[in-house]
């Protein structure tokens, strides 16, 4: 019996694997993670002993709740967390950047360059994705306050606010490098 079990599992496996992780990996970022997330799917599979009706549909839900259950674990990006310091302390930090300690002509000049760059870079992200990320980050507003206003749960506010931060960290890296090559 639980050799017979084995072979359907493995089927159900060679059937299923390619079409799960594609529908992961749209949802997960990360190729890594979306395969663990599989691997948790199957193995519920396996650990499964109540009948299975829909094996399809199972299948997709129970990978939908595991991503789910990633999303849940991970931890908005602040704008600090853009650049992390190294621990160099020759390095330009972004917070060096917009602090107001030292107002020199040259730390005024590359403060007014990086609100540009984040403003342009900011124009450039979806509206969706640029409210929560100006509300969140810049304004100080809650993800529970957002959410309250616009009606969206917490999990889509952060998922939209991931991904302006991929973007900005993205274009900000760009004035970063063109800074200390210069």
């Amino acid at each position: 019996m639980a050799e017979e079990q084995g072979r359907n599992i493995a089927a159900i496996i060679g059937d299923y694997s390619k079409r799960l992780l594609g529908f992961i990996k749209k949802r997960i970022g990360n190729d890594a993670d979306a395969e663990d997330i599989l691997q948790d799917v199957f193995y519920q599979l396996a650990g499964n002993t109540q009948p299975i009706e829909q094996l399809t549909a199972w299948l997709f839900r129970v990978a939908r709740n595991r991503i789910v259950d990633v999303q849940r674990k991970h931890k908005p990006e602040l704008l600090d967390d853009i650049y992390p310091s190294s621990g160099e302390e020759d390095m330009l930090g972004w917070t060096d950047l917009l602090s107001d300690l030292d107002d020199t002509p040259e730390n005024t000049y590359l403060r007014n360059l990086f609100w540009e760059t984040l403003n342009t870079a900011l124009d450039e992200l979806p509206a969706e994705q640029k409210e929560v990320f100006v509300l969140n980050e810049l304004e100080g507003v809650s993800f529970k306050e957002i959410a309250t206003q616009t009606g969206l749960t917490v999990n889509t506010l952060l998922s939209r606010k991931r991904y302006a931060v991929l973007h900005l960290r993205e274009r900000l890296q760009v004035l970063r490098d063109e800074l200390l090559n210069y």
